[in-house]
Parts: structure tokens; C-alpha cells; sequence
């Protein structure tokens, strides 16, 4: 009921603005003329054993059709202009007048449209909002940046449904035209970044990390940038995330480091370049600090190789747990041998609920990459320490 109240509001407010307009004089208003109150609202009559053609063009939306002195007139809604309102007039002139008039406020026929919207109170409230397609598709592009996901997302057939049910005006657009507007959105904010780092006054530290991924064998690097800006807050930025070739030696590591930071231009910048403690990393440093201009680094870059702490802290944990090698491998196997299949891991969760075992943790195999993999898969491990004594 209430919303029926409320658009009963919106009309009667849309009657009274439309009677105050037609009682005062407009300069853009034609000479007056006998109108026929009895024949403001349409109705289709039939006549003849015919009916009348319904008002199909959107351009009704902003006219009203009325009587003037026994001829049908089509009165704007903003500024009160009639024109031509026979079926034989046809609406160009319609459209011609509406692209023109003085007083609307929309840019396009089909974007006004009405939208409930939500006050404190909790009262809804009908207003316009314009519908901007090009806004839509940049929306689209960042949900997919934001959440990952796959580009194939805009041809699946229950998107495009609900995407036209929410907007009938947005056409959805396919796989390669997403990817092209997310490459050039990425070059947009490539530019601004660059820009912004360029206007700070403050050094960057660099740090960066390779590995290798497991399904596809190839190697990758991570570039990040880390500067405090002129509001004294710690920024950091990811500057690059790229495919480095084999082979993974130094030279390959380097060049591929300095075809970033020369990319950025933060080559001039640097203060710090913090990587892990492998050779690699360490033979590759010099061959960064001849290609860069010592001059620009502080202390001549004395300082400029930091060590990552967090993989030194890592070889200290490796080397103080090498005392409980010999028990941490005998779990390692036995964690590895349960989840090998589907079959033993539902038997061991089996075993698990007929001793009465709440937790719904699964067992963890540790990762040599990860220091804290291998306390993962230890403190998963006591909770079933008498699931492994029954299955012994």
C-alpha cells in the first residue's frame, strides 16, 4: 500500500506541475488555444470495427497528446510547445523538438527513467536516473578485475539474461571486447600511477619475488613499489607482474628487473631492492648496480641490497626444526599416503567421527616455500594423533 501511495503522490505532483505550467505564460509556448478538457487522457476507441494504433515510440514518454480547437496536439512536457499531434504527422518532429528543447534535462531520449530510491526514515521515493552504457561496461570490466573472473563470464548465456533482465538498454559485449577495455583501462591507470610516483618526492624500495607455477612450469616475477607519500602514509604499488624466460640465471633475473623499473621510470629513485637469499639474487645484484647510475643511489648503493627477513627467518626455523627431522618426515608420509585418494581420505574422516573428533580441519601436506606450512600440517596433525593410532 504504501508504494501505491507514493506513486499516487508522484502523480498528482506531475498533474499539478503540468496544470501551473499550462496557466502561466512561457515565451516558448504557442499562441492559446480552446482545449478540450474532456479529451486530455487517450483512450483507444474502436471505431469503425478498428482500433486505433497504440503510441509505440518512445518519444511519448516526454509528450502529452491532447485536444486543441477539435485537432490532436502533442504538448511538451518541459516546456509546453505543441505540436502536430495527428497519427498522419507521424513523431520526426518530435524527436527534432525534443533533441532541441531548452528546458530538459536528460541527454537522451532513453535514459530517463524512473528509480526507487531509499530515504533515513525508511520511506521509498521515486526519482530519474540517466543510463550511461559506457559507465555499465567499465563497471563490468572492474567486477571481473576485482573478483578474477573469467573473461568467458560475458558469453555465458545466464549472464546475458540477467544482465538484460537488470537493463534491457545494455548490451552486453563479448570476450574480446571486455579484454580490450581492461587493457585500456589498464594503460589509463598505468599512466596515472606513473605520474603520481614521478610528482613524489620521496624515494621507492623495491621488492621482488620469482617462483615457479606448478601446472605450468614457467617462471614468474613480481615487481612491487614502496614509497611514503606527501601525506607521510605508506603507499605500496604492484609495478609488474611478468613472465621471465628460461634460463633463471642472473643476467636473465636482472635484465628482466631493469626492464621494469626503466618501464616506470623509477630507475633514478631507488633506494632499496629487497629479494631472498638465494645466489641467484645475489650474483644478480652487481649486474644491476653497474647498469644503474651509482650517483643516484643512496651512499653511493651501499645499502641498496637488503635481504628479505622473512626468508631469513624461515632458514632460522628450517635449521632449529632440523633436530625433529626424522618425526616431522614419518608425518609428512603418513599425512601424504591419506589424501593421496578419495577413497582413504573419507575412510580416515570415517574413523575420525566414530572417535568423536569435532574439528572439520583437513590434513595439510607442508610447502618448502612456506615456513609456516609445516606448523600447519603439525597442529592439524595432533588432532587426529588417535585416528593415526587406530589406522596404524
Amino acid at each position: 500500500m504504501e508504494d501505491v501511495n507514493i506513486i499516487d503522490d508522484f502523480h498528482i505532483t506531475l498533474k499539478d506541475s503540468v496544470e501551473a505550467t499550462q496557466s502561466a505564460p512561457s515565451p516558448n509556448t504557442t499562441p492559446p488555444c480552446n482545449v478540450d478538457e474532456n479529451a486530455k487522457e487517450i483512450e483507444i476507441v474502436p471505431t469503425g470495427g478498428e482500433k486505433k494504433r497504440k503510441q509505440t515510440s518512445v518519444v511519448w514518454n516526454h509528450f502529452s497528446k491532447r485536444k486543441c480547437d477539435g485537432l490532436w496536439k502533442a504538448v511538451c512536457n518541459y516546456c509546453d510547445k505543441k505540436l502536430g499531434g495527428e497519427s498522419k504527422n507521424g513523431t520526426r518532429h518530435l524527436h527534432d523538438h525534443f533533441k532541441r528543447c531548452p528546458l530538459r534535462t536528460q541527454r537522451h531520449i532513453t535514459q530517463s527513467m524512473l528509480n526507487p530510491n531509499k530515504k533515513i526514515e525508511g520511506k521509498s521515493t521515486l526519482g530519474t536516473y540517466n543510463f550511461d552504457p559506457e559507465e555499465a561496461r567499465k563497471k563490468l570490466a572492474q567486477m571481473i578485475i576485482r573478483h578474477e573472473y573469467s573473461l568467458s563470464m560475458v558469453d555465458h548465456e545466464g549472464f546475458v539474461e540477467y544482465s538484460n533482465t537488470l537493463q534491457p538498454m545494455f548490451k552486453v559485449v563479448s570476450r574480446n571486447t571486455i579484454r580490450s577495455d581492461i587493457l585500456k583501462m589498464y594503460k589509463a591507470e598505468k599512466v596515472k600511477a606513473i605520474k603520481l610516483i614521478e610528482d613524489n618526492k620521496s624515494r621507492i624500495a623495491i621488492t621482488t619475488d620469482m617462483w615457479t607455477a606448478s601446472n605450468q612450469k614457467k617462471g614468474y616475477m613480481v615487481v612491487t613499489a614502496h614509497y611514503i607519500d606527501d601525506s607521510l602514509i605508506l603507499q605500496s604499488k604492484i609495478l609488474r607482474f611478468m613472465y621471465v624466460p628460461c634460463p633463471h640465471n642472473a643476467e636473465t633475473i636482472s635484465d628482466a628487473l631493469m626492464g621494469c623499473l626503466m618501464d616506470w621510470n623509477v630507475d633514478r629513485k631507488l633506494s632499496t631492492l629487497t629479494v631472498d637469499n638465494c645466489t641467484t639474487n645475489d650474483a644478480a645484484i652487481p649486474i644491476m648496480k653497474d647498469k644503474l647510475f651509482s650517483s643516484g643511489l643512496m651512499l653511493s648503493g651501499d645499502f641498496f641490497h637488503m635481504h628479505c627477513a622473512a626468508h631469513i627467518l624461515n632458514l632460522i626455523v628450517k635449521d632449529g626444526m632440523s633436530i625433529l627431522d626424522k618425526g616431522i618426515v614419518n608425518i609428512c608420509e603418513s599425512v601424504s599416503y591419506w589424501t593421496a585418494t578419495t577413497k582413504r581420505n573419507e575412510k580416515f574422516m570415517e574413523t575420525a567421527r566414530q572417535l568423536h573428533i569435532q574439528s572439520t580441519k583437513v590434513l595439510a601436506l607442508d610447502m618448502p616455500v612456506r615456513w609456516n606450512s609445516t606448523y600447519v600440517m603439525l597442529s592439524t596433525a595432533l588432532i587426529y594423533k588417535s585416528v593415526f593410532a587406530r589406522l596404524k
